[in-house]
């Protein structure tokens, strides 16, 4: 699809079979709960069933050609990603179960081993659990004290205060490239580039950034990055770590089985080379050749007919929300910020709004999305989020602002 037409929504909706069928309730889905889980294609759906129907067999064990079928399928998947990311060599792409087996792999593997008492680690407090308890726990385990970046008012980074928090004893930043509840992109290139002034490395959670823009680890220079597949319109259970090269060859392996060894002796054993050494036991195999499938399919679209879309979705919405009386949007403005809109309705809780919005059809999340210390900053319980995806549609956008509008009469807040 060339970049200059704009997004074919018909054609991609298609795509989707879940899209096109009615609730049980008789209405028709409108899916906006994408920061959760987002919807798979039927390419990916296809490429899912094609493993399990031909060539099913474990990886790098089996001399028969179904193993080496799907071997060859395996490693054709993490060439993908690679270019997807934009990394130097296949081997920095490490296969995991998500994201948060990502970031405890870095947290067990590289901080149990360098990091000393009276080392920091920088954080904030929009970060996901997943990217805040793991260092929360290596930090007090190794005598090592966290720090953090403030936040401004619209729920940025407050990048005039960095030079308070970073310092000559910061070892590592870990930092959300877009937060799950405010939306907030984050200065990753800045950020990358104060890290390697302090002699620091920086963790980077793209689960959220990563199905909605392109990534290149190498422009600016990134330690460590994560994502999972099923953010990314692939499939759950699957995640990607990227680590440089010297970094995974200095750490030690997180989980120790079959096929991270190269020779076990009765009392020693040799690691095998990367990714091996860190993709113990059976990986999920299906899972990552269906992320390939996944990145394919977006790459057809392209990313500037993502983010067209998308970005006009997330303007509709905050100028329609805006005009409600008595919501709260949460976050910056859409210069700063991707298409996540966590808000509150002044007299409703949010999970009596994610419920009376799924009676409608619309389905949102509600809760604190696990990130207790953002909330309690904000001083709220919980908040709704809304979530869009280049499958959503400015019809979907009006159906959700009408619930709210409807939400709002039936709880008497007209």
């Amino acid at each position: 699809m060339s970049a200059t037409q704009p997004l074919d929504i018909i054609s991609v909706r298609q795509d989707f079979p879940i899209l096109g069928k009615p609730l049980p309730n008789g209405l028709p889905l409108v899916y906006l709960d994408n920061a959760a889980t987002t919807q798979k294609s039927r390419q990916v759906i296809a490429k899912i069933v094609e493993v399990y129907e031909n060539y099913n067999a474990n990886v790098h064990r089996g001399i028969h050609s179904l193993g080496d079928r799907v071997t060859t399928e395996l490693e054709a998947a993490r060439e993908k990603v690679r270019e997807f990311i934009g990394a130097r060599e296949v081997e920095e792409i490490i296969f995991t179960s998500g994201t948060t087996a990502s970031v405890n792999l870095v947290a067990q593997g590289w901080g149990r081993k360098f990091l000393q008492p009276g080392d920091e680690v920088l954080l904030n407090e929009m970060e996901h659990h997943a990217n805040f308890v793991p260092w929360q726990q290596v930090a007090l385990e190794r005598g090592a004290k966290l720090r953090f970046i403030p936040l401004t008012h619209d729920g940025r980074l407050d990048m005039t205060a960095l030079d308070d928090v970073l310092t000559d004893r910061t070892k590592l930043i870990a930092v959300t490239a877009m937060s799950n509840v405010l939306g907030t992109i984050n200065p990753i290139r800045e950020l990358a580039a104060r890290a390697k002034s302090r002699g620091a490395l920086i963790f980077v959670d793209a689960a959220q950034s990563v199905p909605h823009g392109p990534v290149n680890v190498c422009d600016p220079e990134i330690d460590f990055l994560a994502f999972s597949g099923h953010k990314l319109y692939g499939p759950t259970g699957i995640g990607v770590l990227y680590g440089r090269r010297p970094l995974l060859e200095s750490m030690g392996p997180f989980l120790c089985g079959g096929n991270m060894i190269r020779r076990v002796f009765k009392d020693r054993t040799d690691f095998a080379d990367l990714p091996g050494k860190f993709e113990a036991g059976t990986i999920p195999i299906v899972q990552a050749i269906g992320l390939g499938a996944a990145i394919g399919y977006v790459n057809s679209l392209g990313w500037e007919v993502i983010s067209t879309h998308e970005h006009a979705l997330t303007q509709q919405a905050l100028d329609q929300m805006s005009a409600i009386p008595g919501v709260q949007i949460l976050g910056p403005s859409l210069e700063h910020r991707g298409s996540i809109i966590s808000f509150t309705v002044e007299g409703i809780h949010p999970h009596d709004m994610a419920e009376l919005l799924d009676s409608r059809g619309t389905a949102v999340r509600a809760g604190h999305h696990c990130t207790m210390p953002l909330h309690d900053l904000l001083k709220l319980t919980a908040t709704t989020r809304a979530s869009f995806a280049f499958y959503n549609t400015p019809a979907e956008v009006d159906a959700l602002c009408e619930a709210i509008q409807y939400a709002r009469k039936v709880f008497r807040r007209t």
